[in-house]
């Protein structure tokens, strides 16, 4: 009797092949974009976790309050602030970036992109390197003494930007000054950071007269220090040191695990987002589902009154047609879970192909794809309980009669 309850409901799902395809379309779309979405959403966290843990866990950044890395704040930081960092207790050391965005001459072609300045101190140079996870493809990193030398983002090496590329001893113009290339950074993925160029700090003061502001300022800890304790130290003397009171700071201190949660809270908004414009379309699909029982019930009237007449029970009845709608649900869960995980897949080969491994990292989770396929199947169970009653408590009598 059981496996009736399956093999009926089956043979009427391949008998009504198109009207059964119809039903299918609102569960899968439904389904697919919700797989996707979460599973892209993962990626992205994912790629971000490892981002920032690769960056350690005893490295502070020193922010000023509002903007993005200093970028677009009213407020920056100083070269006093810097040193004010470096001489307190637990922090082994300190060193100071800032960045503007400027135009860049080459080929008589211009481009405009962020041009960074940092110490050319081996120690501090050391620290961005490791901070920005930079890593050299060709040419040397910058040295004392090299005040208009500059290593440029891996697109200046392809002939992209200026119609040719740039060599190794080439002269640029960076905001009408003239700098050598001595170094090639290895790609990263992001075409602002593809595109910067890095020069000595103290040539970035003399071109663009930043008055020794800094954009941001990276500290790393001693070995034994606690992070959040060294951090509590700094934020302390600045706020003395700018005689602020507490809660008004116009500075704010990080860690990697807090840019990642930071990171992690605005991805799961936007995915809560757009499942919920998602679960549109499986709404649509669960009324789909509903108006072709609906329509199954009217065309197998008779067939119904058949069943009673032999022995049927109402609740034999109901299970066939819960378990039918139940079947919708589920076929549709899995043609959607195997779009949506294509899908995600197809998004990840393009994004490597693009910009590189390092934004997108995809998983299988089987935890959600099992989670999906019991929730489609739950709605086409729901989506077929009035249809179902509908059909148990027809009578077997005025059935038999129906045409």
């Amino acid at each position: 009797m059981i496996k009736d309850y399956f093999k009926i409901p089956a043979k009427e799902i391949r008998r009504r092949k198109l009207r059964s395809w119809l039903t299918l379309i609102g569960i899968f779309i439904g389904i697919a974009a919700i797989v996707s979405l979460i599973t892209l959403g993962q990626g992205l966290e994912n790629a971000i976790e490892k981002q920032f843990s690769a960056l350690g866990k005893d490295k502070l950044f020193i922010l000023p309050k509002g903007g993005f890395f200093g970028m677009g704040s009213s407020e920056l930081l100083t070269e006093d602030d810097l040193e004010l960092v470096q001489g307190t207790s637990g922090v082994k050391i300190a060193t100071g970036l800032t960045q503007g965005f400027a135009k860049s001459e080459f080929n008589d072609l211009v481009h405009y992109g962020f041009i960074s300045g940092i110490s050319t101190d081996p120690e501090e140079r050391a620290l961005v390197w490791d901070a920005q996870t930079y890593g050299m493809a060709e040419g040397r990193l910058l040295r004392k003494g090299d005040k208009f030398k500059t290593i440029l983002g891996y697109e200046y090496s392809l002939p992209n930007l200026f119609d040719k590329r740039v060599e190794l001893g080439d002269k640029i113009l960076l905001h009408n000054k003239e700098f050598k290339v001595v170094g090639f950074l290895e790609k990263i993925g992001s075409p602002p950071d593809d595109q910067a160029a890095i020069i000595p700090l103290d040539a970035y003061e003399e071109v663009f007269d930043s008055n020794n502001e800094l954009n941001f300022i990276i500290a790393q800890t001693k070995l034994a220090e606690d992070p959040f304790l060294v951090a509590e130290d700094i934020e302390e003397e600045l706020r003395d040191d700018h005689r602020l009171d507490e809660g008004e700071e116009d500075f704010e201190i990080q860690t990697p695990e807090q840019f990642a949660e930071t990171f992690g809270v605005i991805l799961d908004i936007v995915q809560i987002v757009l499942i919920g414009i998602a679960g549109i379309a499986l709404l649509v699909g669960g009324i789909g589902i509903m108006n072709t029982m609906f329509t199954a019930v009217l065309q197998r009237t008779k067939e119904i009154g058949i069943m009673k007449a032999i022995g049927a029970r109402n609740s034999h009845i109901l299970y066939l047609f819960l378990v039918e709608s139940g079947l919708y649900g589920i076929l549709g869960g899995l043609i959607g879970v195997t779009l949506g995980i294509g899908f995600a897949k197809l998004t990840e080969f393009a994004f490597v192909q693009a910009v590189g491994p390092a934004f997108l990292v995809i998983t299988i989770d089987w935890v959600l794809i099992i989670g999906t396929l019991i929730f489609s199947f739950l709605i086409g169970v729901l989506s077929g309980i009035a249809p179902a009653r509908r059909a148990s408590k027809l009578n077997p009598v005025d059935s038999l009669r129906y045409e």
